[in-house]
């Protein structure tokens, strides 16, 4: 799907991309991370063909970036960080406006809203005006917008940021839901919650790809151990309970949490994610978010890219 070699994007003598080469295949779910200023932003506008490359090969499907602009811009959808919505309008409204954009023919505008406000859980608010809707539902009609094309190329710029526990989990279900259908780039920070969602990842620090595989060769070997920190809505007995029956939980710890919830911190194999999630569910309890322990992802980020994180002056 994305063929990039050696690419560079220079801005008065400054290179935030720097000789960056890569290869994503179709239906995968590739994580761009990196610290803020790393260059994944410009990288982003760059395959989207709204930024120009200084130098280097750039191909979506097959079509040069450069000299294959509007061609390329057809087959993409893209969400920057900050949802490109028009408050006034209703939620339906706009996914129209956006659909008559992509030249979407007329007779299928409805059925396309139909089905992105259904995939997107927005069909409670498709009559709303979108200024009145919280910034998770906004984060669900810039992801509708960029999807109601139906583009091969889907592009999520920090779609996570500013979202509270409870709306990253349901986002990360909306996310998963687009791996097959579409190739989704994801661009964030937060390396435990792109960990979980990707099949590659892409470690990006000064303009560079510094890492780059699936995140069990950059998280760890199955056998390396991380500890989560689970938030969970039940009783703490019932959490309890759900952990023993797990195999390969090396050692837990449960406490009350903020606002009558359960924190669970657990010592696990990193390729007990999944299984874990499923088990905790299963058992009946309300799993509100799921995080890698945020020291543990600071020391990983340092040994990638050679400084603490944190934005960069």
């Amino acid at each position: 799907m994305i063929q990039c070699e050696r690419l560079t994007k220079l801005f008065r003598g400054v290179r935030p991309v720097d000789d960056v080469s890569f290869e994503t295949r179709a239906g995968e779910c590739v994580g761009l991370l990196g610290l803020n200023g790393a260059g994944k932003t410009t990288l982003l506008r760059m395959i989207s063909a709204v930024l120009t490359p200084t130098s280097g090969q750039l191909s979506i499907a097959g079509a040069d970036v450069t000299e294959e602009a509007h061609s390329v811009r057809r087959q993409i959808g893209y969400l920057p960080e900050n949802p490109p919505v028009y408050g006034e309008m209703t939620v339906e409204g706009f996914l129209a406006f956006a659909a008559g954009l992509r030249r979407v023919p007329r007779g299928r505008v409805a059925e396309r809203i139909a089905r992105v406000g259904a995939q997107c859980q927005l069909e409670g608010v498709l009559h709303r005006r979108i200024e009145h809707l919280s910034f998770g539902y906004r984060k669900r009609v810039g992801i509708a917008q960029a999807i109601i094309h139906q583009p091969a190329l889907v592009i999520l710029d920090e779609p996570i940021a500013g979202l509270d526990p409870a709306q990253i989990v349901s986002i990360r279900e909306l996310l998963l839901s687009l791996k097959g259908t579409h190739t989704v780039i994801l661009s964030s920070h937060m390396l435990g919650e792109i960990g979980q969602l990707c099949d590659q990842l892409l470690v990006m620090h000064l303009g560079r790809v510094v890492a780059c595989g699936a995140p069990t060769e950059l998280f760890g070997s199955p056998e390396h151990t991380i500890t989560v920190v689970a938030t969970l809505g039940g009783r703490r007995e019932r959490v309890v309970q759900a952990l023993e029956q797990l195999d390969g939980v090396l050692q837990t710890e449960v406490s009350a949490g903020e606002n009558n919830t359960v924190k669970a911190e657990v010592k696990i194999a990193a390729d007990k994610r999944p299984e874990l999630s499923r088990t905790l569910i299963e058992a009946g309890l309300d799993l509100f978010d799921l995080q890698q322990k945020r020291d543990e992802l600071e020391t990983l980020f340092l040994r990638l890219t050679g400084e603490p994180t944190g934005e960069r002056s």
